[in-house]
């Protein structure tokens, strides 16, 4: 099917560095796999965190791994409002100039000094995708959702790695608005 790929919607989640993960966790701490995730080398883990902001919190958040050079927390608009924490769509990695928030562990709690983020939407691809698409890193496309709530994506950033499958990632709340499920088929216009 030309131009098809499969999309994900993703709730809340956190990266953890391992200095953050040593302050929730104890020391030299190793976070355990729940589930692998469609990404080659990412995954699920056991460890959750509550997420501490200035007007509420969010128990129970789910830790993906492995471990990263930076702590950072993806969330929905929802969210920020919940936690009152004034944040923005941001490109997965770019968060100089983001709000911070407490995260309390079992063993420790740390003060994150920036990070918090809602996630822009984007597609995953290896570079033969990209080569079948026509599109090369952060080029900025549209993507198409067929059904009776269908719209359309702009602004959708492309990311391009030999590390990637094929996937488009939206959060929870634009997954919903449309009306799409994990796994079905969007277009590339």
């Amino acid at each position: 099917m030309k131009n098809k790929l499969p999309i994900a919607l993703s709730n809340r989640h956190i990266h953890l560095s391992q200095e953050d993960l040593d302050k929730l966790f104890g020391e030299g701490y190793t976070l355990k796999k729940l589930k692998d995730l469609s990404q080659p080398g990412q995954y699920a883990c056991e460890e959750k965190v509550d997420a501490v902001g200035p007007k509420g919190t969010i128990k129970g958040v789910r830790i993906l791994g492995p471990v990263r050079a930076e702590t950072q927390f993806e969330i929905s608009v929802s969210d920020a409002f919940k936690l009152g924490v004034k944040t923005e769509i941001r490109d997965s990695g770019d968060i100089d100039n983001t709000p911070g928030l407490k995260l309390v562990g079992p063993e420790g709690e740390t003060a994150m000094n920036k990070g918090v983020i809602v996630a822009a939407r984007h597609i995953h691809m290896n570079t033969e995708d990209a080569k079948k698409f026509d599109v090369k890193d952060k080029d900025r496309v549209k993507i198409k959702i067929e059904g009776p709530r269908g719209l359309t994506f702009e602004e959708v950033l492309v990311r391009i790695s030999d590390s990637y499958a094929l996937e488009m990632h939206v959060d929870v709340e634009e997954g919903n608005a449309c009306g799409v499920k994990n796994g079905e088929l969007v277009e590339l216009i």
